[in-house]
């Protein structure tokens, strides 16, 4: 009965993992239950290999196709799909352990051998094999053609018998349908791609001649080598087109050897200038139309960037905390150095900041306290005369403007002491501006310490260092013998570096 089935064209089901085999059946094993199929085709494709065993454990369903000649030489006819599924090849062994079901081929009815007037004999219309087709129309070329219905007749239900047609128009209906939706079309696949000798098409020396005459820079030809030297073909956008020159950091050069030099956050190097020097300058500067109001209103500007900055900037000076105010208490002497601590008060003040000034009473101000303090009386601010009515909570800044570059007489005043106690005692970090250089210890050690136009020699508990624009144009620096270039690029205030 199995040999009955050789030669045979079927198509089996092996589920979604090992897809679809069609192909010839070679043997059926009643015993072992298996089928082969020689020169098989998975999923549309040819099998490289001429023939595969299939167990009855993996057909999930098993379709005729196309019955062939058996062992007693008798050609078989299509069969209706409805009796092509054989279910018996998915026979299961049973919980128990039990044999499995029977698993032999159901018997498919064989058409009758009818001819009509005009028709084609069976025999006729399957001379072919279904590989033979495949192979006739892998010839031909008509290139890659995808073919919409493969294995027409698959595609119904297990339940639908496909009608068949007699006579001569019926054959030429079939050829007409197997060249339009006949199955032929992945058979060029099997012709293997020769890579070498495309690759031996590709001319790689005249198509890297191209990119090298096409080169936008026109430099020296690229290196196919190391990718390290290879050359860029266009410029990044932070490089120069034009080569550098070798960067000067010592672009501020003074007349004498300074005592201490500072340098910037960018390395520039800012030498220190004496006492005398600095004077010196601020006179010139003064002849040329920087006056004492301008120079004190410029160091009123950047002293208060500075503190406001301190003070915490815009995290801390919003509309948010007008509840939490910061204070500021500003110490004051009656001489310049006090003048310019009260110009930082009143744009302070006019920053939102609570503002409480400290000046001792004297009998004769200089003329720079006078209009200062009239300035400062329309923010708001509070003045003080003692010590006594300073906060005696800590404040959030403390700004020392006690000290004289030239009167230090005034260090023996009680009312001097008395705030320099007080700021010391308090605990808020202390801004000096402008301090002078002097023998005598400070009085009251600074956190910071503010210079203008450049720095004088500080000792160590000056704090850190900060120099102030304060708008001394670079010719006057060349009067009194200073080669000079602005150190600071766009800012008005720098930290400076000790060296």
């Amino acid at each position: 009965m199995a040999a009955d089935w050789l030669g045979s064209l079927v198509s089996i089901n092996c589920g979604p993992t090992l897809g679809v085999y069609q192909g010839e059946v070679s043997s059926v094993d009643q015993t072992s239950q298996t089928i082969s199929l020689k020169q098989p085709f998975h999923n549309g494709v040819k099998c490289p290999v001429p023939e595969v065993t299939f167990s009855a454990m993996d057909i999930k369903e098993l379709k005729i196709l196309e019955i062939g000649i058996g062992s007693n030489g008798v050609t078989k006819q299509n069969v209706p799909e409805s009796v092509s599924s054989v279910s018996s090849y998915t026979g299961r062994k049973d919980k128990a352990g039990g044999s499995g079901v029977n698993s032999a081929p159901v018997n498919v009815p064989k058409a009758e051998h009818r001819l009509h007037d005009g028709g084609m004999s069976p025999s006729q219309h399957y001379s072919k094999s279904y590989v033979e087709r495949h192979v006739e129309m892998a010839g031909q070329s008509k290139g890659f053609r995808r073919r919409h219905n493969s294995w027409s007749s698959s595609s119904r239900g297990a339940n639908q018998v496909t009608p068949k047609k007699n006579g001569s128009k019926n054959g030429q209906m079939k050829n007409k349908d197997d060249e339009c939706f006949g199955d032929g079309m992945d058979d060029v696949l099997d012709e293997d791609f020769d890579f070498e000798g495309n690759l031996a098409l590709f001319d790689k020396a005249a198509v890297f001649s191209q990119i090298e005459s096409s080169d936008r820079r026109g430099n020296s030809a690229r290196t196919r080598g190391n990718p390290a030297e290879q050359t860029p073909s266009r410029y990044r956008h932070d490089e120069n087109i034009l080569e550098a020159k070798p960067v000067v950091y010592r672009q501020i050069i003074v007349p004498q050897s300074s005592a201490k030099e500072y340098s910037t956050d960018s390395g520039l190097v800012v030498p220190s200038i004496s006492y005398e020097l600095h004077k010196r300058l601020l006179s010139v500067a003064e002849n040329y139309g920087l006056s004492l109001e301008r120079r004190l209103e410029m160091t009123g500007v950047c002293a208060s960037q500075m503190a406001l900055t301190l003070l915490g900037g815009p995290n801390r000076l919003t509309p948010k905390n007008l509840h939490q105010r910061p204070t500021v208490a500003l110490l004051c002497g009656p001489h310049v150095q006090g003048a310019q601590g009260i110009s930082c008060g009143r744009h302070l003040a006019n920053h939102e900041v609570e503002v409480v000034l400290f000046l001792p009473n004297f009998v004769k101000m200089l003329e720079a306290i006078t209009s200062e303090l009239a300035l400062f009386g329309k923010t708001g601010g509070k003045q003080v005369s003692s010590v006594k009515d300073l906060p005696d909570t800590p404040v959030d800044l403390v700004i020392n403007c006690l000290n004289s570059h030239e009167n230090t007489f005034l260090r023996e005043q009680p009312w001097y002491r008395a705030a320099a106690d007080w700021a010391n005692q308090n605990r808020a970090p202390v801004l000096s501006i402008d301090p002078p250089v002097s023998g005598h210890e400070q009085a009251v050690e600074a956190k910071w310490s503010l210079c203008l136009g450049l720095p004088l020699p500080l000792p160590e508990r000056a704090g850190r260092v900060y120099l102030c624009d304060i708008g001394i144009p670079q010719q006057v620096f060349q009067e009194v013998s200073i080669k000079y270039h602005s150190p600071f690029g766009c800012k008005f205030v720098i930290p400076l570096h000790s060296t």
